[in-house]
């Protein structure tokens, strides 16, 4: 109590005086009062907030004691014996109260039923991700009212999603993707006014429901089928848009063209079919678009080209046809990626691509283009892949792509490419060069001498590494993994990721020719990181030079149907290669062909090789043995086995081999190509 000692003289106080000494008299005696009715408050408030985080602090201590691992490190700090707020492991307090539970990649094993949704009226922020929970989401999690952020990803939690979800009227984020959830998705999300970021993918949903007010919506990988809800037009503030990898079929609508503020739409791995909508033209703001994977057929449309902000571009393995129209080449001063793989593309490649152009990975393999390989690709100075690989080209070896200074994937497989390599007057060429594949055309002429030299990339690799990477186009908001198709060890695979450590060269498959020291050089010696080679079916020969056995890091090698001989190189890598590796060589002597070489290389038989004449002789004889094969063929048996005989005893009996090595080589091309023409028929009937 506070005491106040007033003296005054009656006589001398006014009427105005006496007023003010009331109002003071009764001020000094109502202050204490009120002191003392904020003290009781204040204690009152204490006791109430300490007894509420006390509360709380045990709800959530009896939660931590059915987990399974209850001795859990990050959790060691949850104790009766110290402060929830302040030493609790991802517990933070507003005003003493539990607003924040972050346990993320705790490694916590255990459910939710005991979770205390009941107790923690002020929670806004809950993120259990990353953890091992199972079972399902109680309904009572509609209690908790104010949460504004729901993070319940990466755990093992089954059922449905309860539609008490519906109650949560402040959610904003809500985050459930990498679980095992199913049946449908609950129309009472649609209630949720302030959700601007829904993540449900990969679980085992199957239907849509109706959502507004999204600016992030994620239903990838999940059992999603039916079409695409028009009602998808009106969610105008969405920016990202994610329904990959799920069974979604019919056309997609026109009004997916409505959403101006997508910067982001995937819709690949599904079953949509029809057109691509033109509408799409009018999202001015979409930096990445993904259609891949889908039974997408007609026409590149002409509006996509005037996606002026779009930097990815992934349109591959459908059924689109026509032409690439020349206004894609125009987008290369923004685009980065143009991927059209596995169409039926046809006609020529743009003749647009400009100076400047940012394109860092083409993949046009396995369309039906035709023409030259566009001279303008040699604006693309950024450009990392490109694979033109099995198409109809007609063209000569582009040397002029070696002046790509970041040029690391090369693909050409499979085309009408013809003449021989010429040598380059450019002193750097292909610098960043891992992977060449020009097999399966018709080549002639000399092995390029001056390419094998330039291949510094092949030469050295990064010994700080300490975990695989891959080649990877990087954007403001995400990246691309190339991929490419490639041949190893007779099967035909898809690369979809290319670490950035694998290095290949092959030529098989076309007309190389004449003797082996001008045409496998020591240079190949120095490409110390190979791991793949193959120049299997050409008409190679000479001797297998002995620095091939320097190359540590090779892991396949093909030198199949050619004509060398004499001793296979010893070393610690071709002590791994099987006979297929050398089969239609029948002058190797050596491992694993044979036993015929001693340690230091040379034969240990004697035996005398004729000498073949020049090329020229060689060239003639075959046109002669073709014409007289004919005139057998027409004449009768008799004379064709005749002239068989007449070979075999004058001593040609290597043309004959030679021949049949050449027969065995067109058909094995035939082969390849019905395969994949038969591959691709499956793949198409088993998306239908």
């Amino acid at each position: 109590m506070i005491y106040y000692d007033i003296k005054v003289h009656p006589e001398t106080i006014s009427s105005n005086q006496t007023i003010q000494l009331k109002i003071i008299w009764q001020y000094t005696r109502t202050v204490p009062k009120i002191l003392s009715i904020l003290q009781s408050f204040t204690l009152l408030y204490l006791f109430t907030v300490t007894f509420a985080s006390t509360e709380e602090a045990n709800t959530l201590l009896k939660w931590k004691a059915t987990s399974q691992n209850q001795n859990n490190s990050l959790l060691a700090s949850w104790t009766l014996s110290s402060n929830a707020c302040r030493d609790w492991y991802g517990v933070k307090c507003f005003n003493g109260r539990v607003n924040t539970l972050n346990i993320t990649n705790a490694s916590v094993i255990g459910t939710l039923y005991d979770f205390p949704f009941s107790s923690l009226p002020f929670l806004k922020y809950l993120d259990l991700s990353m953890n091992n929970f199972s079972g399902t989401i109680p309904p009572e999690n509609g209690n908790l009212t104010n949460l504004v952020h729901l993070q319940l990803s990466n755990n093992k939690i089954s059922g449905t999603i309860p539609p008490q979800i519906g109650s949560l009227a402040k959610l904003q984020t809500l985050r459930i993707f990498d679980n095992h959830l199913n049946g449908p998705i609950p129309g009472e999300i649609g209630c949720l006014r302030s959700l601007t970021k829904l993540s449900l993918g990969s679980n085992f949903l199957n239907e849509i429901g109706h959502l507004r007010s999204l600016t992030e919506l994620s239903l990838r990988n999940n059992s999603l089928s039916d079409s695409i809800p028009a009602i998808f037009g009106n969610l105008t503030n969405l920016s990202t848009l994610y329904l990959y990898e799920n069974q979604l079929s019919s056309s997609i609508p026109e009004e997916i063209g409505f959403l101006r503020s997508l910067t982001k739409l995937v819709l690949s791995t599904n079953f949509l079919n029809g057109s691509i909508p033109a509408s799409l033209g009018n999202l001015n703001n979409l930096s990445l678009l993904y259609l891949y994977g889908n039974h997408l057929s007609g026409s590149i449309p002409l509006s996509i080209c005037n996606l002026t902000s779009l930097r990815n571009l992934n349109l591959g393995r459908n059924n689109l046809k026509g032409e690439i129209a020349q206004c894609f080449g125009n987008m290369s001063g923004h685009l980065e990626v143009l991927d059209m793989h596995n169409n039926y593309l046809s006609g020529t490649l743009p003749t647009t691509f400009s100076i400047g152009s940012v394109l860092k990975s083409i993949n046009l393999h396995d369309n039906e283009l035709e023409g030259n390989i566009s001279v303008s690709l040699a604006n693309c100075k950024k450009l990392q892949v490109l694979d033109l690989g099995d198409n109809h080209l007609i063209d000569t070896f582009p040397m002029w792509l070696g002046t790509l200074p970041k040029l690391q994937v090369l693909s050409l497989r499979s085309n009408k490419l013809h003449g021989s390599i010429r040598t380059s007057r450019i002193e750097n060429i292909f610098p960043e060069l891992q992977i060449i594949d020009i097999s399966y055309n018709a080549l002639t002429g000399n092995l390029p001498t001056s390419l094998f030299q330039h291949l510094k990339a092949m030469r050295t690799m990064d010994q700080t590494m300490m975990s695989p990477t891959y080649v990877t186009i990087y954007f403001v908001n995400g990246y691309y993994h190339d991929s490419i198709t490639v041949a190893t060890k007779g099967l035909e695979l898809e690369l979809v990721k290319i670490l950035t450590t694998y290095t290949a060269i092959d030529l098989s498959s076309n007309k190389f020719e004449g003797h082996i020291p001008s045409h496998i050089p020591p240079s190949l010696g120095n490409l110390s990181v190979l791991e793949s080679l193959d120049l299997s079916f050409n008409h190679l020969s000479g001797e297998i030079p002995q620095q091939l056995a320097s190359l540590m890091s090779l892991e396949f090698l093909n030198l199949s149907h050619n004509y060398l001989e004499g001793c296979i190189p010893r070393g610690p890598q071709f002590a791994t290669f099987q006979n297929n590796s050398y089969q239609g060589n029948d002058r190797l002597r050596g491992f694993p062909v044979s036993r015929g070489c001693d340690y230091d290389g040379v034969l240990e038989t004697n035996y005398t090789i004729p000498a073949l004449d020049d090329q020229e002789s060689n060239s003639e004889f075959l046109k002669d043995f073709w014409k007289a094969a004919l005139m057998g063929y027409g004449s009768g048996l008799c004379i064709g086995l005749s002239i068989v005989y007449f070979m075999i005893s004058t001593g040609n009996l290597k043309w004959l081999v030679r021949i049949i090595a050449e027969l065995e080589r067109k058909i094995i091309m035939r082969r390849s190509k019905k395969q994949r023409s038969q591959r691709n028929y499956r793949r198409r009937n088993n998306r239908l």
